[in-house]
């Protein structure tokens, strides 16, 4: 592609994604993370959690989860193949219960306790990825560098013309060059519960939804 027409290109989807912020801020003014939680590493082993399952989900998991290990000592004590139990219901549960448990004795160990508070340190806790970075960063520390994509914002991105990409960092990388950083947090959680309530996985080929029709 030449240059005039990559500019072209971006220009576009800049302009598509500046419509796109100002009738989420309309229609969904105040959008949050919907996950339960009452401390930062409950957050995290929520987050974990949440990868291919729904909030709902997880929420009644940790609902008894978070009852039975209160501190970040109880998870240091219990058997894996316990925990796997406990979390069974969310999916993926060997893996989510190795890479929480691994995680918990990293954090008490290096980190006294708490979860870090930088993308490079929290990038090396077992099972998080730069989703569950964004989200946790954000949400625990007020700290913002990028943009979480899960899976409404992967499709409905795609949707409205703001990516040609299908791998979630180079998804966030196309997102953050076209979003003004002070949307970004928020971008996350309003396109979420927008492609709850307005454009579902299962309509995604539709363009009833409210962006699609002004965007047409």
């Amino acid at each position: 592609m030449k240059s005039n027409e990559t500019s072209k290109e971006f220009n576009t989807r800049k302009k598509r994604a500046g419509i796109i912020i100002r009738k989420l801020k309309q229609i969904i003014p105040d959008a949050k993370i919907v996950l339960n939680y009452s401390n930062n590493f409950e957050l995290l082993v929520a987050v974990i959690l949440s990868a291919q399952c729904t909030d709902k989900m997880v929420n009644k998991v940790t609902e008894k989860l978070f009852n039975k290990y209160k501190i970040i000592e109880d998870y240091l004590k219990v058997n894996q193949q316990e925990f796997e139990q406990d979390i069974r219901s969310t999916g993926f549960y060997k893996n989510k219960a190795k890479n929480i448990l691994s995680s918990a004795k990293i954090i008490k160990e290096k980190y006294n306790g708490l979860v870090p508070n930088s993308m490079d340190e929290i990038l090396q806790l077992p099972g998080v990825a730069r989703k569950t970075a964004n989200v946790v960063l954000g949400n625990a520390y007020g700290i913002v560098e990028g943009i979480a994509v899960d899976t409404h914002v992967k499709r409905l991105s795609k949707k409205y013309g703001l990516t040609d990409e299908v791998d979630p960092v180079k998804i966030e990388k196309d997102l953050m060059s076209i979003l003004p950083k002070k949307e970004w947090f928020d971008f996350t959680y309003r396109l979420i519960d927008y492609g709850r309530q307005y454009s579902p996985a299962s309509k995604v080929n539709s363009n009833e939804d409210p962006l699609s029709k002004i965007l047409s």
